[in-house]
């Protein structure tokens, strides 16, 4: 049965309540507004088909975004970075209600959002969108009555082509002479990273524990894709470690992975070294294994790749060399 109560403002508020449903409160600028809503919500409710949408109207996606700040990202390799991305999403929709996240709303802030930042960035916004009304809808008890509306609105593409970046004649030599002169343990990783393809944050967190300098190899535990994967250490890796000192800490190097870029940076500038990211050198190191004669399998278990598709997207092989080998 529902009643009605005339607030202050004009406003009217609807109240349903029916045996085996929580109460049902809405309020509606009118009291037109107000009875039409709860005759609906009578007619679903005797019908057995209600769902109530009432945390959809009440929830921020703001309030989501938080939750699952809290809650989920501490799982997350990259909580860094995915909740620098998330906050700088709220910026832009955090005080739109759940169910005012329609896809219009969503399409406006894609057009807005491709003004200033390049698709791929775009993308990424809205799959976290996404994922964080997934979670609400089949975690949280939050009903979306329209379903995940970034469903309903175009993504733009992932790019056909990854970064190219080689590094060129000279460049290596430059930022390992610069990173030497810059002190601290930037030359050591980044020698390990052209000479073991790992990414930085497996370097990050290598421990002398899972080095076997007997072997050759280090053993990288929860990586990237989850699994756990042994690397092979050339002698210029292995080098490197045996002349480094021990940590207290079990670690190998002290820097975070986040320090690690903010260092090669400046190095690069320094440098004078343009357009080179921590993570081409992983392209750069990839791309040397096939060069040095390594079949497709062996490449793979040493970079960590799940398919040839995505190693692809890492490997640049260069014309000149493979004349070469013709």
């Amino acid at each position: 049965m529902a009643s009605y109560t005339k607030r202050a403002g004009g406003q009217w508020q609807a109240k349903v309540r029916k045996k085996g449903y929580p109460v049902q409160t809405k309020t509606f600028r009118n009291k037109s507004l107000a009875q039409k809503w709860a005759t609906q919500v009578e007619t679903q409710m005797d019908s057995k088909i209600f769902i109530s949408s009432s945390l959809a109207e009440t929830y921020t996606f703001q309030e989501l975004a938080e939750r699952y700040i809290r809650e989920v990202l501490p799982s997350k390799k990259s909580a860094i970075k995915m909740e620098s991305m998330i906050r700088g999403i709220c910026t832009h929709l955090g005080i739109y209600t759940a169910i005012r996240l329609t896809p219009d709303v969503l399409a406006g802030f894609r057009d807005n959002r491709l003004k200033t930042v390049k698709n791929e960035t775009v993308r990424k916004d809205l799959l976290c969108i996404k994922r964080i009304l997934d979670i609400a809808s089949k975690e949280w008890g939050m009903y979306l009555p329209h379903g995940n509306p970034v469903e309903k609105v175009t993504i733009p593409p992932q790019p056909k082509r990854g970064r190219e970046r080689r590094l060129e004649q000279g460049e290596i030599e430059r930022l390992l002479s610069v990173a030497k002169e810059y002190g601290g343990e930037l030359y050591d990783i980044i020698t390990l990273a052209i000479e073991t393809a790992m990414r930085r944050g497996e370097i990050a967190n290598i421990r002398w524990e899972n080095i076997d300098k007997k072997k050759r190899i280090v053993k990288l535990l929860d990586t990237k894709n989850g699994d756990n994967r042994v690397v092979p250490l050339s002698l210029t890796a292995l080098n490197v470690l045996k002349t480094m000192p021990r940590n207290i800490t079990g670690k190998v190097f002290s820097l975070r992975a986040d320090s690690i870029t903010t260092a090669f940076d400046r190095c690069c500038k320094r440098a004078k070294i343009h357009d080179l990211r921590f993570h081409d050198l992983r392209h750069e190191a990839t791309s040397r294994l096939f060069e040095q004669g390594l079949n497709i399998m062996e490449v793979s278990s040493i970079t960590g790749h799940k398919d040839l598709g995505m190693l692809k997207r890492y490997t640049h092989l260069r014309a000149e060399d493979l004349a070469k080998r013709l």
